[in-house]
């Protein structure tokens, strides 16, 4: 009966959590935690982001995670996605905010 007792709190704990469990295909039982980028992110000349002990690479409007900068990379889930992305050096206001969506200008 105590164990159904943990298993329920368990099962109850989990959507708290604040950061998002992954798990590799291919890998086995191994699970890979992915943080939540800053609220602003600042790129530098190449679309790499160190933070929380992982690599972050910028492309084409997406994020994607790994441990390494060489990989593997892993989609990153919107909800940890930044909701500013800004880019030193270049003022010529490709810059982009989560509230727009730049894909779909004429």
């Amino acid at each position: 009966m105590r164990m159904y007792r943990m298993l329920y709190v368990a099962l109850l704990t989990a959507p708290l959590l604040t950061a998002c469990i992954v798990t590799p295909t291919g890998r086995g039982p191994e699970l890979v935690v992915a943080p939540a980028l800053p609220v602003v992110v600042e790129l530098g000349a190449e679309p790499y982001y160190y933070h929380g002990g992982y690599y972050y690479y910028y492309h084409n409007d997406r994020w994607s995670y790994s441990n390494a900068r060489t990989g593997p990379w892993h989609d990153l889930p919107r909800d940890r996605y930044p909701r500013e992305i800004r880019h030193k050096g270049r003022g010529d206001g490709q810059d982009r905010g989560r509230g727009h969506d730049d894909r779909n200008r004429d």
